[in-house]
């Protein structure tokens, strides 16, 4: 079988950048990964998307279309082979929200609005036809991986899954099941890009949306606010949540809905960086469960969740760094 480099090349070829300087990008927790090319003053960026993997470019493609038509900034295609899963792409720089706030924390506030709107945005426009939307049990069985993966790698059981499944379906059910909006899920700091030479919510580029779905408003809030990779600073956080409930006219319910999203979030993400860790062979997932568990431990403490509360103090070890070294050790070598 033709390899990934080769079937890449003959595709560079045949879109006209074969003469291109090529470096590697990045990857991400999925089986793509981007090169940057670059090419008579000119740079593009290759989405390699190995086909079966789980990553369809023709649905990036296709919320992409959607995104720009509706002002915002997702990548422009400029050339596809979808049989083999490329994209020569748009490239929109390097300014990536988690880079800058990091050089300079005076600066997450504005990135953080603009993001914010950009969620406003898209939660008061049609969204696009025919996306997922799971109901309360496929949410709350999605939190399972919590138990499947992270409780099972130190305990090497699941503990009581029905009875925590049947918690969070209760939860969801009664404080985050409303109307649907589209959400894109992996809505945070490292698939989110400055572009300053744009015009309002235009500036803010987007990256990593082809799992885009229907969902509850506050989803992409909570996935922007409670990073699982870096720490949002309490200011942005209180300022953002007020501005978003300031425009969508938020009643009181919707600090509750937000504690339960994040909660759920949050389990699923625990459970989802084990199994990068030993299926995938990413052991570097696991340095990020301690500030998910501090994230999960806040949600924890709304009253509202004080049912799922005493459920995860008794199944859930917490990630002590002994709790790390014994997940690591059942997890193969990088």
């Amino acid at each position: 079988m033709t390899d990934r480099a080769t079937l890449s090349s003959q595709f560079l070829i045949r879109a006209g950048w074969g003469d291109a300087a090529r470096r590697f990008l990045a990857g991400d927790a999925s089986d793509r990964s981007y090169d940057r090319l670059a090419r008579g003053g000119k740079t593009a960026v290759l989405m390699d998307a190995p086909p079966g993997k789980g990553d369809d470019p023709a649905v990036f493609l296709r919320v992409a279309d959607h995104l720009l038509g509706l002002g915002l900034s997702a990548p422009r295609c400029l050339a596809q082979d979808l049989t083999h899963g490329f994209l020569l792409l748009e490239d929109l720089g390097d300014g990536v929200y988690a880079r800058l706030a990091a050089a300079n924390r005076a600066i997450e506030l504005p990135l953080y609005a603009a993001a914010t709107d950009v969620l406003l945005t898209l939660q008061t426009k049609p969204p696009l036809e025919d996306l997922p939307d799971l109901s309360a049990q496929d949410w709350a069985e999605a939190a399972c991986f919590a138990l499947d993966w992270y409780r099972r790698a130190v305990a090497d059981d699941v503990g009581d899954r029905d009875g925590f499944r049947a918690t969070l379906h209760d939860l969801i059910a009664t404080h985050a099941d409303g109307p649907r909006v589209m959400i894109l899920r992996d809505y945070h700091a490292e698939n989110l890009l400055w572009l300053p030479e744009r015009d309002g919510i235009a500036r803010v580029g987007l990256l990593d949306f082809q799992l885009a779905q229907m969902g509850q408003p506050g989803y992409d809030l909570v996935s922007l606010l409670q990073d699982a990779r870096r720490d949002v600073s309490r200011e942005t956080i209180s300022a953002m949540i007020r501005r978003f409930q300031e425009a969508t006219g938020a009643g009181p319910d919707f600090e509750a809905s937000y504690a339960v999203l994040g909660a759920q979030r949050a389990l699923r993400i625990l459970g989802v960086f084990v199994r990068l860790a030993k299926v995938s062979g990413k052991p570097g997932y696991l340095q990020l469960l301690p500030r998910v568990w501090k994230q999960l431990q806040e949600n924890l403490a709304h009253p509202v969740n004080a049912p799922l509360e005493r459920l995860c103090a008794r199944l859930l070890p917490r990630p002590t760094p002994e709790t790390l070294a014994l997940i690591g050790s059942r997890c193969p070598s990088p």
